[in-house]
């Protein structure tokens, strides 16, 4: 008979390491077997010993102890209080829109993802929410959106897919001077290479798709909170919405946590030799990527980060240029998405935001003939090769 499951955060000293606390945090022994690995609690509902009695879980919507370990995992290695897991990236960014109200302002980052844009101008603005989009690299543009009924600053550093950079501590400060709490979407930058609730914000969301999973073989989203009063209200909405993360995607991200350190530092050595090699290719219009000392926030990439990411875009000149290129790749993949071990390589415009207006992608910089690659894993002399294979494709 399986013993009353608890899922509190192994007790690691205060000063323990990222690493250590990747492995650890959530994570205890099966109680009934001594399983170093957390099960998969594949069930729907829990029996009672008697009415009213139980072992702290009644139903699979509201609690699932694998769905938990993660959700402390997690939670303990952005530093937080407390995480909530749910089906994909865009539910949990759905859940954390429900803290406002009828009526609320919203601060964006204009070069945010489509799927965020979509759900902002799509669907939340039928609610009466507001948004306005502004580069929030430029203290001042957040400072001047800021308006009396501004409820929260939306913030997504490294951008998607240009990687402009946000002062994560220099914003949040302004937003809480007015009243304001401020969201992070952490999803390109992962928490090895930041952990934006150490810069003052309120709440980090990811899509734990991405570097969190890292295998490509689970969706998935998790918001971690400071705030009492968030907290309450994300458990609660969690359990009502029901948007929850089941306990086999639960236990991949699991799987996947243990290894972020090493795969981070991975990804980050590749994608700098990446994008040093474009940077000098001479078919290559510009290159994005925070690593490189021309990029306009390298400085504070430098003191906000440790590392640069895995992600990389760059411009050839012409959607033609662009398309000839991706369709000449034979190691890198052709797909959406990012964060996974293999190297994947996509054309934003059509895309990851091909949800956003043409006019808009062109004001933000997502050009038709941008190019964005996740940096995987593999040999770098082996992807090297495959860019110059494609690039010597690409027409002058």
């Amino acid at each position: 008979m399986i013993t009353e499951y608890s899922f509190a955060h192994v007790k690691l000293r205060d000063n323990a390491r990222f690493s250590t606390i990747c492995i650890h945090a959530g994570q205890t022994p099966d109680p009934s077997t001594g399983a170093i690995i957390t099960p998969i609690y594949q069930t729907s509902t829990y029996v009672q010993d008697a009415l009213g009695v139980h072992k702290g879980y009644e139903y699979a919507r509201t609690q699932n102890p694998t769905r938990a370990a993660l959700e402390a995992n997690v939670a303990a290695i952005e530093n937080g209080k407390a995480g909530f897991a749910f089906a994909s990236g865009m539910a949990a960014e759905g859940a954390i829109m429900t803290l406002l109200q009828s009526g609320d302002h919203v601060v964006v980052t204009d070069n945010t993802y489509g799927g965020t844009y979509r759900l902002f101008e799509r669907v939340l603005r039928k609610y009466q929410l507001d948004f306005s989009y502004v580069d929030t690299s430029q203290p001042d543009q957040i400072r001047n959106a800021i308006q009396p009924n501004t409820k929260m600053l939306f913030l997504e550093t490294p951008t998607n897919p240009v990687l402009r950079i946000t002062d994560i501590a220099v914003a949040s400060q302004i937003a809480h001077e007015r009243g304001v709490f401020v969201v992070v979407d952490n999803t390109f930058a992962s928490p090895f290479v930041q952990r934006p609730l150490d810069f003052g914000a309120d709440i980090v969301v990811h899509s734990t798709t991405k570097f969190l999973n890292g295998h490509s073989d689970s969706v998935g989203g998790i918001v971690v909170a400071v705030r009492d009063e968030h907290i309450e209200w994300l458990k609660f909405v969690q359990n009502a919405e029901g948007a929850i993360l089941g306990p086999m995607d639960a236990w991949l991200v699991l799987r996947g946590t243990k290894t972020l350190p090493i795969r981070m530092e991975r990804h980050n050595a590749n994608a700098e030799v990446l994008a040093e090699y474009l940077a000098s290719h001479p078919k290559v219009k510009r290159v994005h990527y925070p690593g490189l000392a021309s990029h306009p926030q390298h400085a504070l990439a430098t003191r906000q980060m440790r590392g640069f990411g895995g992600l990389i875009s760059f411009e050839l000149g012409t959607f033609r240029r662009a398309e000839t290129l991706l369709n000449s790749v034979r190691l890198m993949a052709l797909a959406e998405s990012l964060g996974g071990v293999e190297t994947l390589i996509s054309h934003p415009a059509t895309m990851t935001h091909a949800s956003v207006p043409a006019e808009r992608r062109a004001a933000i910089g997502v050009t038709d003939d941008l190019v964005r690659v996740s940096v995987g894993i593999e040999d770098i002399d082996d992807l090297k090769e495959d860019l110059a294979q494609a690039l010597d494709k690409v027409q002058n």
